[in-house]
């Protein structure tokens, strides 16, 4: 009785080591990141959850949209939870904003419809865009001082 090699071992094992690179790359510039550089990572995740969403939804593959979405819940129930809503005066739409958005991305589940996603992302984008200009000037400000 003879064994045969398992060819798909080292290449395994390098994948997995890979990934342990990438997780600790992503440990730390998390950890490093200033608080509206954090922002930043998860409004730029959630367009990346959101994108992938309408793509699986598109192709029905029902169970990688429900984890992309899923995945985009919680981001977006992070972003809501650090949002300071009486700090300033567009506190309370945004938080209203983030409610509508969990609740179209519920219905997006459960309807599988592309569309309720394409709506969220005209939402995020233009919220997306202002962070990271705001992130840049605030970095900018603070390596001048």
């Amino acid at each position: 009785m003879s064994i045969a090699p398992n060819v798909d071992a080292p290449r395994a094992n390098a994948q997995e080591g890979n990934d342990r690179r990438r997780q600790r790359f992503v440990d730390d510039a998390v950890s490093t990141a200033s608080p509206a550089r954090l922002v930043c990572l998860l409004y730029d995740r959630l367009q990346l959850d959101l994108t992938r969403a309408v793509a699986a939804l598109g192709e029905g593959d029902r169970p990688a949209a429900a984890s992309s979405l899923g995945h985009a819940q919680q981001i977006v129930l992070e972003l809501r939870g650090s949002l300071q809503v009486e700090a300033w005066d567009g506190g309370p739409a945004l938080a209203s904003l983030y409610a509508w958005i969990l609740g179209e991305l519920g219905r997006a589940m459960v309807k599988g419809d592309p569309a309720i996603v394409l709506a969220c992302v005209e939402l995020v984008a233009p919220l997306r865009s202002a962070w990271h200009e705001a992130a840049a000037i605030a970095g900018a400000s603070s390596t001048a001082a």
